[in-house]
């Protein structure tokens, strides 16, 4: 590899190498050079790897190196590091250790002194946002994967609602029309914009408001990215008191988080989050009497 380097005291190099997340033409020059010339390929999915270096005529070691890889498959990694060599590691699409195994196995590779280079290349969350038409000027939150359901579920999608910065986030399919719906009740006119299958035959952009998206209730398919854009400041208007009490009422009956209504009900209101928290606390007292 162009430019090589050792860890301290001999270690070898963790090469972080991101590969395609769709298109198998976005992966770099550099990405191939590198896996051709490790020793060994550290990969969360052996078989979908095994596709990918048949694809560019490339024979190497495998390794799983997932997020259920036993300590034994780990040290084998850090075994060849401490001997000197040169390990690749990949994820099945994107870049390794980003909403993706990987995190682990980079760290133990910096504790034994090895030397940890990224390959960078093509990434979901870049091209999601500037594909999506909307201003990143004040810069983005990433959430990641969201919980599946409870309380953690509903305290996330509260404070991606309270964020005034553009937000990404990765959803399965099956959970983006009751995600959409949920952001949509705390900030309807917020924009949106859905990405589904990136760099793939079937790519798409779905945009405009999450009320107008989560009203289609249409079936996504494929892997999908959502991005919200930045939240407008809320206009000077005093909420009706009774329009407010019926929207917390509605959130307390659906089990959700004090903590988490406020989030949503101070971004669809204006209105402090430390008021309506308090307020909410109030209500669920007044109920419960």
């Amino acid at each position: 590899m162009a430019g090589s380097r050792a860890g301290a005291g001999g270690r070898g190099t963790l090469y972080v190498v991101a590969t395609p997340i769709g298109n198998l033409g976005d992966i770099t020059l550099r990405a191939i050079e590198t896996l051709r010339a490790v020793d060994l390929v550290a990969a969360e999915d052996t078989r979908r790897t095994r596709g990918l270096l048949t694809h560019l005529e490339i024979s190497k070691p495998l390794v799983p190196a997932h997020a259920h890889s036993t300590e034994r498959e780990l040290c084998t990694v850090t075994e060849a590091l401490e001997e000197g060599k040169a390990v690749a590691l990949v994820t099945d699409a994107g870049t390794p250790a980003v909403s993706d195994p990987g995190g682990v196995l980079v760290a133990r590779a910096i504790a034994i002194g090895a030397l940890v280079i990224p390959i960078p290349g093509a990434s979901a969350v870049l091209s999601a946002l500037v594909g999506s038409g909307l201003s990143t000027d004040a810069g983005f939150r990433f959430f990641g994967f969201i919980s599946r359901d409870g309380l953690s579920r509903a305290e996330v999608l509260g404070h991606i609602a309270a964020t005034r910065e553009p937000c990404v986030l990765y959803e399965s399919p099956n959970r983006v029309q009751s995600t959409l719906t949920e952001l949509a009740r705390a900030q309807p006119a917020r924009q949106v914009a859905v990405a589904r299958e990136l760099t793939k035959l079937h790519e798409e952009f779905v945009r405009g408001t999450l009320s107008e998206i989560a009203a289609e209730d249409r079936e996504w398919k494929g892997e999908v990215v959502v991005v919200l854009g930045e939240m407008e400041a809320a206009a000077e208007s005093v909420v009706d008191e009774v329009l407010l009490n019926a929207r917390i009422d509605a959130e307390l009956a659906q089990g959700t988080h004090a903590k988490s209504a406020a989030e949503r009900i101070a971004a669809w209101s204006g209105l402090p989050k430390r008021a309506i928290y308090e307020r909410i606390i109030r209500r669920k007292q007044e109920t419960e009497d």
